[in-house]
């Protein structure tokens, strides 16, 4: 039995979704090693949130749910944090003491690489400086096992826009990549208009789907709407992640965007996290959804 197979009996996820990525018929033409691993997506665990209709355990989830990842019983080649690590202060102080405390309890993750973008929470309000100091540049590009990442930054204009010079080193970035190679993009926001009305958009977002569209297997991965969402923009799939803090209900459900209330008959309900499996030569990733609590 191999890994996938293990989740997939194993009862461990809520939903299983693959992702086709198109042909991928030239993988050779890489001319990079393709394997096949899996990561681990976090999102939105907005550390420092206080409000107990809300979610009475905000101090426990995060450590619950590392403890979740690291009771998988195979870990994950990376894990992935896709903004709003901390919840949003006006105090400078206070989010330098919030972030601080955020990275100390997610080092006790049992993983060999995480990665971390920012969100608005984290990011808008000093246009990513505090970010800058604990976590590094809120955009940047890694490879690993055939696949090329590329982490974009949404968050820290408080406009919610790319703008032009990281659209600029986008575009570099793309030109020195083969058209049928494997690409994953991270963001916080998403990058189409989801809806807009509730900040779920990203205001040039359309630029970087224009850049990315002549790419044939390219998949997003983003957080911001704290629940499970998957859309298409042409060929190019996206996937957004649960919160960790709270849910939100679904676009243009209500009035307003309020946090769903604490459900005391089930508690952790819409919180979670997700494994995905990537299978560059197939061209596809097997995404698993996780809860907070692992219940026998």
């Amino acid at each position: 039995m191999n890994r996938r197979d293990f989740f997939r009996l194993a009862g461990l996820g809520g939903v299983v979704f693959a992702s086709g990525l198109g042909g991928w018929a030239n993988a050779a033409s890489n001319k990079v090693a393709v394997k096949d691993f899996y990561f681990v997506q976090l999102s939105d665990s907005h550390w420092g949130f206080s409000g107990p209709n809300i979610n009475p355990d905000a101090q426990g989830t995060l450590k619950k749910a590392i403890a979740a990842v690291n009771a998988l019983e195979y870990p994950p080649d990376f894990v992935v944090f896709t903004g709003d690590l901390t919840h949003t202060t006006d105090d400078p102080y206070e989010r330098r003491k919030r972030m601080s405390e955020f990275r100390d309890i997610v080092k006790g993750l049992r993983v060999r690489h995480i990665k971390f973008l920012p969100g608005e929470h984290d990011a808008s309000l000093d246009q990513g400086k505090a970010f800058r100091e604990f976590f590094g540049a809120p955009n940047y590009t890694f490879d690993h096992k055939g696949v090329h990442f590329i982490v974009l930054d949404n968050v820290s204009d408080p406009s919610a826009s790319i703008g032009e010079a990281q659209l600029a080193w986008l575009a570099a970035d793309l030109q020195r990549r083969d058209r049928d190679e494997t690409i994953v993009v991270f963001a916080h926001r998403p990058l189409f208009d989801l809806y807009p009305q509730w900040d779920w958009a990203t205001r040039d977002g359309a630029k970087v789907i224009e850049l990315l569209m002549p790419y044939r297997n390219v998949t997003v991965f983003y957080g911001h709407i704290h629940q499970e969402n998957h859309h298409m923009t042409g060929h190019i799939p996206h996937h957004s992640a649960k919160s960790l803090m709270f849910p939100l209900p679904a676009p243009g459900s209500q009035l307003k965007r309020l946090p769903v209330p604490w459900d005391a008959s089930a508690p952790y309900k819409g919180l979670g996290f997700r494994e995905v499996d990537a299978q560059p030569a197939q061209a596809q990733y097997l995404i698993t959804e996780f809860p907070v609590i692992q219940r026998g």
